[in-house]
C-alpha cells in the first residue's frame, strides 16, 4: 500500500484540511483500502450499517474538480465498488456531496459508500 508523498501531492495538498491530515497519518483513521491515489476509511458517524469514505490522495475542493481528472474518477468509483464488495453484498449507493448546503463539511472531495442491508429511498 502507498502512504507515500510524492511532489504531486504535495502540490495538492492543504495542511489545514482534515482529509489532507488523515492522507499524512496526523489524525488516525480505521482505513479499509489504501493505494498510491485514494485511501477507504469508515466513517465516524455512519448512516448505513457499511458507510465508508473513498478520499483521493490528491486534495481537490468537490467531484466537479475530481471530474477534471476522469481516471482518478473512475478509480474512485472502482474503488467504491471493490469496498461494497468486501464491506457487504455488493449492493451499495455512492453519494459525493457537493457545497455547503448539500451537505458538503469538508470540501476534500470525498465519495460516502453506503451498503449493507436495504437502504430506503431519501436515506443519505
Amino acid at each position: 500500500m502507498g502512504t507515500s508523498v510524492n511532489r504531486n501531492d504535495t502540490l495538492r495538498h492543504d495542511p489545514d484540511c482534515i482529509f489532507c491530515r488523515i492522507l499524512a497519518g496526523e489524525i488516525p483513521s480505521d482505513r479499509v483500502h489504501e493505494d498510491e491515489k485514494v485511501i477507504a476509511f469508515k466513517d465516524l458517524h455512519p448512516q448505513a450499517p457499511v458507510h465508508v469514505l473513498v478520499v483521493p490522495r490528491e486534495h481537490r475542493r468537490d467531484v466537479t474538480e475530481l471530474a477534471e481528472d476522469p481516471a482518478l474518477l473512475a478509480h474512485t468509483a472502482t474503488v467504491a465498488a471493490k469496498v461494497a464488495a468486501e464491506q457487504a453484498d455488493g449492493d451499495f449507493r455512492l453519494v459525493f456531496n457537493t457545497g455547503a448546503s448539500a451537505g458538503q463539511t469538508v470540501f476534500h472531495v470525498h465519495a460516502h459508500v453506503l451498503a449493507g442491508g436495504t437502504l430506503a429511498e431519501g436515506e443519505l
